[in-house]
Order: structure tokens, then sequence, then C-alpha cells
């Protein structure tokens, strides 16, 4: 009887968690090196283009069942299966060569240096800097720099 009453709980636990809806728009990334992406929700539609890079953060602008519509840095938008994006955070560095900090400072020391359109992890944000991870390179940069991001997120 316990077993059964546990097995119930269980059960509607997954029903309520699969109901779960997660706020939109939202960051994701590129799961592998090559995703196809569709002009419409579903395999029938034709494929738009393919991403190559793995890690491409992108925005999850609108979802129909399994499918999510994305935009990337350039604005454009097509549709994705749901398994070929993952949840990891990862961000862009926006516009020109960018300096790293050691600290969440800017007169802090500088670690390295990055060019526009490098893929960088997002570790962790603040109300104004990000710390990223590029290559096992860790440093601060501030967050209006980065693709991939919003303003208001500070925790990942």
């Amino acid at each position: 009887m316990i077993t059964f009453f546990l097995s119930g709980i269980i059960l509607l636990n997954c029903a309520f968690a699969a109901t779960e809806k997660l706020p939109l728009p939202r960051f994701a990334s590129i799961r592998s090196n090559k995703v196809n992406v569709h002009v419409g929700p579903g395999k029938t539609y034709p494929i738009e283009w393919t991403y190559t890079r793995q890690g491409l953060p992108v925005e999850i602008v609108a979802e129909f069942d399994t499918w999510r519509q994305i935009k990337d840095k350039d604005g454009a938008t097509s549709w994705v299966h749901k398994s070929l994006l993952s949840g990891k955070r990862t961000a862009m560095i926006k516009e020109r060569r960018h300096r790293i900090r050691s600290k969440p400072n800017k007169g802090a020391r500088v670690v390295a240096f990055l060019e526009p359109d490098v893929i960088v992890k997002i570790k962790k944000c603040d109300a104004e800097w990000c710390q990223i991870d590029v290559n096992g390179h860790t440093g601060w940069l501030k967050k209006i720099k980065l693709w991939g991001v919003y303003p208001h997120e500070e925790k990942m």
C-alpha cells in the first residue's frame, strides 16, 4: 500500500514537472558541430541552413511541441528540435576586442584579450559583470559586452 502511494506521488510530481514551462525568451546553446535548422517547427519543413559551431549561443523566442524557434546574434530566426539545444550557457564577445579582467573591476589586471565572436562559457554574473571561461582560462567581462546574457540576469 505504501509503495502504491509513493508511486502515485512520484508520477504526480513527474506530470507536474512536465507541464512546467521555462520562460520565453531565454538563452541556450547549440549542442553539436552540425545542427540543421528549419523554416518551420518540424522535419517536414525545408532546412534553412546548418549551424556548424558547437556552443553557439542562441535565444529561444518561441516553442511549438518539441520544436524551438531560435534567434542568433545576427537576428536570424529558424526552428530546431529541442534535443539539438543545450541548457549550458555560453555567450559571444560583441563588436570589438575586449579586455578580460582578473576581477569584476575596471582597474583589475588584464588576463586576456578576446576578439569579436569568440564563444565563452558563462560561469556566473552579477549586476554588471560576468565571470567567463575560454578553454580553461577564467576572467571577468562587463555583461554589456556579451551577446547571450540578459541585463537582469545575475545567477546562472
